[in-house]
């Protein structure tokens, strides 16, 4: 999934519009919640160098929150590293490049939301 299909999907699937809170970085976009603000995604456009890998080429990737005792065997999987720029216990960045496929990006978006919600007030 893309960059650009991927934001209409976070919208239509989520109600979240990319928000882009740096003007010095107008290809980062900030997804939050409308309820309580909280980022459940991160798309950056960076250089593949930040993710360790061998190239300066500029890629598209994306965070989300995970739950830690999966981040450890997903970090393993194509496509999917520690996160960049953000708590690497509980966060992931994903390559928008073709390697992960659609079902698992959506899925990992859902995760990401589900763990960023609104703790529901029990009576």
């Amino acid at each position: 999934m893309d960059r650009v299909a991927l934001i209409q999907f976070i919208a239509e699937q989520y109600s979240a519009h990319e928000e882009n809170p740096w003007k010095r970085y107008p290809n980062y976009a900030v997804f939050r919640h409308k309820s309580n603000q909280k980022w459940f995604a991160l798309m950056m456009n960076i250089s593949k160098s930040k993710l360790g890998l061998p190239s300066d080429e500029m890629i598209d990737v994306l965070n989300v929150k995970c739950d830690p005792m999966l981040i450890s065997t997903l970090r393993n999987e194509k496509g999917v590293y520690p996160a960049y720029h953000m708590n690497k216990e509980n966060w992931l960045t994903l390559a928008l490049d073709g390697s992960i496929k659609d079902d698992q990006l959506k899925w990992l978006l859902d995760q990401s939301f589900e763990l960023t919600a609104s703790k529901k007030k029990q009576k």
